[in-house]
């Protein structure tokens, strides 16, 4: 729904009642505008009191949003549309409150050969997520099992609403984690729990994950993709060019050694010295307001 259209509804029923428009430009915070495309497996909006968060919903909800190939595509295509939106400062993946993702479309991979994924390099468009520049948070309630597990850990944020369950269960049926279980999740939660998860299948709790590391923070379903918003909006707030080289300073971090990570964190720290945004940021805390940043 557009903000103009909220925004005149509003004046009619509330008239010159101050109060009541208060409370309703409030709700206006998370009213959404359509990005522009029609997707079939995704809803894409932007959402937030400046329009600055992209969010994308996996909407399968009879496949309790298993991801398939198409709909991986579209979300793909979404991720591109979002990171080339200069007006989008940060994104949000979610589902909706039974499943994030169940898993990877069993029935669409069930008759595969071995020839044909290595040939078609199987589920490789996937990392889209993962490469996008700009930060992903993923919101994650009811199922995150298998290929929705790491999906969320594809974003670099995980929130969780309380009923919230994560596993890899690809075990049970014959084959192993092919979009980064074994590889991302020892990385965020040690080897010891996730050999756990993966070598037994068995799924853990939003309350578990949170104790583990895998999931910064856990909210009650309803109120999860608000508060996703929420932290976008307050990312979004801050310079896209340097949160965009803080991001990639702190995923080096899993790809190097501490001593050439910590040659990469200083000499992108240098970097920013070239920036218009470091210039001002500094300016504006020495003169004590609010930063106006350029993303130059």
């Amino acid at each position: 729904m557009a903000l103009i259209k909220i925004t005149a509804t509003a004046t009619r029923l509330f008239g010159a009642h101050t109060g009541g428009i208060s409370t309703f430009t409030t709700l206006l915070k998370y009213a959404s505008t359509n990005a522009g495309q029609h997707y079939e497996y995704i809803i894409a909006e932007k959402k937030g009191e400046k329009g600055n968060v992209g969010v994308i919903t996996l909407n399968r909800p009879k496949a309790l949003n298993a991801l398939c190939n198409a709909l991986m595509t579209e979300v793909g295509d979404a991720v591109d549309k979002f990171e080339n939106d200069e007006s989008i400062g940060a994104l949000i993946i979610t589902g909706n409150e039974k499943a994030f993702a169940a898993g990877a479309d069993i029935k669409e991979m069930q008759n595969n050969t071995y020839a044909q994924t290595i040939k078609g390099n199987f589920l490789n468009h996937w990392t889209r997520v993962a490469e996008c520049r700009k930060p992903i948070i993923a919101a994650v309630n009811g199922y995150a099992l298998g290929g929705g597990c790491e999906l969320a850990m594809m974003c670099d944020i995980i929130y969780a609403g309380e009923k919230a369950k994560f596993g890899q269960p690809e075990i049970n049926i014959g084959t192993i984690p092919g979009a980064g279980g074994t590889q991302r999740l020892p990385r965020y939660i040690g080897k010891s729990k996730a050999m756990e998860m993966v070598l037994t299948g068995l799924p853990i709790t939003a309350q578990e994950a949170e104790k583990a590391g895998l999931v910064s923070k856990v909210f009650p379903a309803d109120k999860l993709v608000e508060e996703a918003i929420k932290l976008a909006e307050k990312i979004s707030s801050h310079s896209q060019l340097i949160v965009s080289l803080c991001k990639e300073s702190l995923n080096t971090a899993y790809e190097t050694t501490l001593q050439e990570g910590l040659h990469f964190e200083k000499r992108t720290f240098h970097g920013t010295f070239a920036t218009n945004d470091r210039k001002e940021g500094m300016t504006a805390f020495v003169e004590k307001r609010a930063p106006k940043f350029t993303n130059s």
